[in-house]
C-alpha cells in the first residue's frame, strides 16, 4: 500500500516527469505506451487516495532545500517565460502583466510579514477527493482519446513531422498541475500551480501554430496573466490581513484585519477570470481553435473549474456577507447571459463553449447563495459536468473529423451516416436536460435553493428554459432525416470507443448512483459537519419540498429506451417515401417546381433566432452588466 507521501507524488510530481520524458521521444509507440500507462497510474492513485480522505501533509525535503524558496524560484522562472512570450510577440499587455507579477513576487517578502509556519502544505478533503477524481480518471481518458485524434489532425493539416512529442507531455504536465492545485493548502504553492495551468494552456491553444491558434492562444495568456496578477495581489492582501497563506487558517480568521474580506473577494475575482465568465469569456471561445480533446480537457471538463473550487473552498468564510450575495447575482446572471448566446449559434463548438460558460455561472451563483441545498447543487453540477462536457466535446471532435465540419447544421441526419456516433452524441444531451440524470438533478436543486432569492431564481429559471432549447435543436437535428437498413455501427479507433463508452456509462451509472453518491460527497466537503437538506430513501432524494425520485424516473427512462428500440425496428419495415414539398414534384428528390414553374430545392433548418440572441448586438451589454456585478463583488469585499 502506498503512503501519502507516495500518492502526493504519483498525483503531482509524476506526470512533470512522465511528461519530460516524452518530450525526448517523438516514436509514436512511445508516446502510446507512455500515456496509457501514465493515465492508468494517475486513476489508480486517486483510487487509492479515496480512503486517505481527510488528510494534512507537508513534504519533507532533504539538506539545505526550503520549500518556499524553491516554490518563489519556480514562480520566477514561470513569470520570466511569460515575460518573454511577451517580447517574442511584441504583446506590451502581457510584459506588462507579467513584468508586474514579477516585480510583486520580489516585492511581498520585503515588505509583508513573513507567513506563519507550521501548517500543512496540502490539504484533502471530499472537495479535493472530487476535483482529484474528475482530473485523474476524466483526464486521461480525453488524452487516450487524443492519441488516434492527434494522428488524423495532423493527417489533415499535411503536417511533415509530427508534434505528439510536445503535445502529450503538456497534457500530462496539466494533469499533475491540476492535482497540485486542488490539494494545495499553501497559497503559494496554489499560484504556482495556478501559473503552469496558465502556460499549458497557451501552449496548448497554440498547438497547430497557425495565425489563428497563435492569436488566440495570446488571448488566454493575458487573461489568465491578469488572474494570476489579481491572485498575487490577494496572496500580499491575505499576509496583511491574516499573516498566513495557508487556506485554511484564512477561512477559519476571516473576520480578522483591518482589510476586511479583500483578500477573499480578490481570490474570487482571480477565479472568474480563471473560469472564463463574462466579460473575460473570450479568451475560453478562442480557445476552442483547439484540437478538440484540448477543450475536453482544459476548457470544459478540468481547468475552468479552478474558479469554481477556489470559491467553493472559501464559502466557510462567506457566509452572510455582501460578497457572497454579489457572487449569487452575479453567477445567476452569467447563467442565463451565456445560454442566450448560445440559442444563436451553429458552430457546435462555440454552442458547448457558451453552456460550459453557463453552466459554470450557475456553479458560482449556488457558492454564493452559500446554504447546505446550494452546496449539494453544486458539487453535484461540478462531477456531472466534468462528464458530460467531456463526452460531447469528445463527441463533437468524432463529428468534426468525419464531417470536416463544426456546423449543427452539416451534422443533418447523422444517424444515418454514423448511427452510434449520433446516439451517443444523443446521449449527452439528454443528460443536460432530461431526468433523471445528475445535471437535472443538481439544477433542481439550484432551483429549490434558490427560492428565497427572488432575482437569483428568475435568472435560473429563465437561463434553464433556454438551456433546454438549443439542446433539443441539437438533438433533434442529430436524428432528423428517415433512416432505414441494418444498425451498423462506423468504424472509429479502439481508443475513440473506449473514451466515449467510458464518459457514457459513467455518466449512467453515476446518475442513478446520485442519491448515494450526494450523501457521500457532502459529508467532509467544503466543512467538516453539515446538515444533510435531503434525505436519501428508496433511490430517491427527498425534503420538504417534494422529492427527486432517481431510481424510479431510471426505470420509466428504461422502459422508455425499449419502447424506442421498438418502435424503430418496427419503422424501418416501411417504405420510404418522398414528403410533398407544396408544389409540383420532379423526378429529382427534395426537387420540386414553385411559382413560375421554377424548379426550388426543398430544406430544413434550425432557426437561430439570429436576431433577437444576437451576439454581437448584446455582448457589450452582458459585459458592462458583468463589470458592474464585479464592482458589487469588490464593494462585497470592504
Amino acid at each position: 500500500m502506498l503512503g501519502l507521501r507516495e500518492l502526493i507524488i504519483l498525483l503531482v510530481l509524476f506526470p512533470f516527469l512522465a511528461g519530460g520524458l516524452l518530450s525526448f521521444f517523438p516514436n509514436r509507440k512511445i508516446h502510446t505506451f507512455g500515456v496509457m500507462a501514465s493515465g492508468t497510474l494517475l486513476g489508480l492513485g486517486a483510487f487509492l487516495l479515496i480512503p486517505r480522505v481527510p488528510f494534512s501533509f507537508s513534504p519533507d525535503l532533504p539538506g539545505p532545500l526550503v520549500p518556499a524558496a524553491l516554490v518563489e524560484a519556480a514562480d520566477a522562472f514561470l513569470l520570466l517565460l511569460f515575460l518573454y512570450y511577451g517580447f517574442k510577440h511584441r504583446r506590451p499587455l502581457i510584459q506588462l502583466l507579467s513584468g508586474t507579477q514579477l516585480l510583486l513576487l520580489l516585492f511581498i517578502p520585503f515588505y509583508w510579514p513573513a507567513p506563519a509556519s507550521g501548517h500543512p502544505v496540502f490539504f484533502g478533503d471530499r472537495l479535493s477527493l472530487l476535483l482529484v477524481l474528475i482530473i485523474s480518471l476524466i483526464g486521461p481518458l480525453i488524452v487516450w482519446q487524443a492519441l488516434p485524434y492527434l494522428e488524423n489532425h495532423e493527417r489533415h493539416l499535411q503536417l511533415k513531422a509530427t508534434r505528439r512529442h510536445r503535445f502529450f507531455p503538456v497534457l500530462l504536465l496539466f494533469l499533475g498541475a491540476m492535482n497540485g492545485l486542488v490539494l494545495s493548502n499553501d497559497l503559494r504553492v496554489f499560484y504556482f500551480f495556478f501559473e503552469v495551468t496558465t502556460l499549458c494552456s497557451f501552449w496548448l491553444i497554440g498547438h497547430d501554430r497557425t495565425a489563428e491558434s497563435v492569436n488566440k492562444a495570446l488571448r488566454a495568456l493575458w487573461m489568465n496573466s491578469l488572474a494570476g496578477l489579481i491572485l498575487l495581489l490577494a496572496l500580499a492582501a491575505c499576509l496583511q490581513n491574516y499573516e498566513t497563506l495557508h487556506l485554511q487558517e484564512i477561512i477559519r480568521g476571516s473576520s480578522a484585519g483591518a482589510w476586511g474580506l479583500l483578500p477573499l473577494a480578490l481570490l474570487c475575482l482571480s477565479g472568474l477570470i480563471k473560469s472564463a465568465q463574462f466579460p473575460f469569456q473570450n479568451w475560453l471561445l478562442g480557445a476552442m481553435v483547439a484540437p478538440t480533446p484540448v477543450s475536453a480537457l482544459l476548457h470544459s471538463s478540468t481547468m475552468v473549474k479552478i474558479g469554481v473550487y477556489l470559491v467553493l473552498r472559501l464559502t466557510p468564510a462567506l457566509q452572510g456577507t455582501l460578497l457572497s450575495l454579489g457572487l449569487a447575482v452575479f453567477g445567476a446572471f452569467s447563467f442565463l447571459a451565456a445560454a442566450a448566446l448560445a440559442v444563436g449559434q451553429s458552430n457546435g463548438k462555440k454552442v458547448l463553449a457558451y453552456s460550459t460558460i453557463s453552466n459554470l455561472g450557475l456553479m458560482f451563483a449556488l457558492a454564493g447563495l452559500n446554504t447546505p441545498e446550494a452546496l449539494s447543487a453544486a458539487l453535484l453540477l461540478v462531477l456531472f459536468h466534468a462528464l458530460t462536457k467531456a463526452l460531447l466535446f469528445l463527441g463533437v471532435g468524432v463529428i468534426e473529423q468525419r464531417l470536416d465540419s463544426r456546423d449543427i447544421e452539416d451534422m443533418r441526419g447523422l444517424y444515418a451516416r454514423t448511427p452510434l456516433t449520433a446516439l451517443i452524441m444523443v446521449l449527452g444531451i439528454l443528460m443536460m436536460i432530461m431526468p433523471p440524470f445528475g445535471l437535472v438533478l443538481g439544477k433542481w436543486m439550484a432551483l429549490e435553493a434558490a427560492t428565497r432569492n427572488l432575482p437569483v431564481v428568475l435568472l435560473l429559471a429563465a437561463g434553464s428554459a433556454l438551456t433546454v432549447m438549443y439542446w433539443a435543436r441539437w438533438a433533434g437535428t442529430l436524428l432528423s432525416q428517415p433512416f432505414s437498413g441494418p444498425f451498423s455501427p462506423e468504424k472509429q479507433p479502439f481508443l475513440t470507443w473506449t473514451a466515449l463508452t467510458a464518459l457514457g456509462l459513467g455518466g449512467l451509472f453515476l446518475g442513478v448512483s446520485a442519491p448515494w453518491l450526494y450523501s457521500w460527497l457532502l459529508t467532509g466537503a467544503i466543512v467538516p459537519e453539515i446538515q444533510l437538506p435531503y434525505t436519501q430513501r428508496g433511490g430517491g432524494l427527498y425534503n420538504s419540498y417534494g422529492a427527486f425520485a432517481v431510481l424510479p424516473l431510471s426505470l420509466v427512462a428504461l422502459l422508455g429506451l425499449g419502447a424506442s428500440i421498438f418502435f424503430m425496428r418496427w419503422a424501418r419495415k416501411g417504405n420510404l417515401v418522398s414528403p410533398y414539398l407544396g408544389g409540383l414534384e420532379t423526378e429529382n428528390p427534395g426537387i420540386f417546381r414553385g411559382p413560375l414553374n421554377r424548379p426550388r430545392q426543398a430544406g430544413a433548418k434550425n432557426y437561430y433566432l439570429s436576431t433577437l440572441f444576437n451576439e454581437r448586438r448584446f455582448v457589450f451589454w452582458f459585459n458592462l452588466t458583468a463589470v458592474g456585478l464585479w464592482l458589487l463583488i469588490l464593494a462585497g469585499g470592504w
